[in-house]
């Protein structure tokens, strides 16, 4: 029996758990980049709650980071617990791999579509949007190792 981490083509899906891992990285770091560049997610919010003053602004700003941070901090161990799984020759892998898609997909969906009180995205499309891209490199790393699991 062939185990995981020696069935071919495991360098595919290994390399794309370095590229998921890669854009969650950045991901969680678009909203910090933001606050110090385009400050898109600041002028988001100012747009949908014109009485907010600066103070208000700047507190939904750092939650917004915050959360975002927890999460792609989270999704990191995901892929670097996942990609130790796979090398090390775990059976299991590639179902945890599915599972942790699954989860980072239905949150990045969340993300980039919750509606605030305001009727609109709570977060700014442009980084709401950026919260899905990790994910294509996931889908690929799972249909990779699915596809050697027979």
């Amino acid at each position: 029996m062939t185990t995981l981490a020696r069935k071919p083509g495991n360098r595919g899906a290994l390399a794309m758990l370095y590229v998921g891992a890669g854009l969650t990285v950045i991901a969680a770091l678009s909203p910090f980049i933001d606050q110090a560049t385009t400050t898109v997610l600041a002028d988001h919010i100012r747009k949908g709650y014109p009485t907010y003053g600066t103070g208000e602004i700047n507190t939904a700003v750092t939650a917004y980071a915050v959360l975002l941070a927890v999460v792609g901090v989270l999704g990191l161990l995901g892929w670097l617990g996942t990609v130790w799984a796979v090398r090390a020759g775990k059976g299991w892998a590639r179902w945890s791999a599915t599972g942790l898609f699954a989860i980072a997909l239905c949150i990045a969906i969340a993300a980039a579509t919750t509606k605030d009180t305001n009727g609109e995205v709570g977060l700014a499309p442009q980084l709401g949007w950026l919260q899905l891209l990790p994910c294509v490199p996931g889908l690929a790393a799972v249909v990779l190792l699915l596809r050697k699991a027979g």
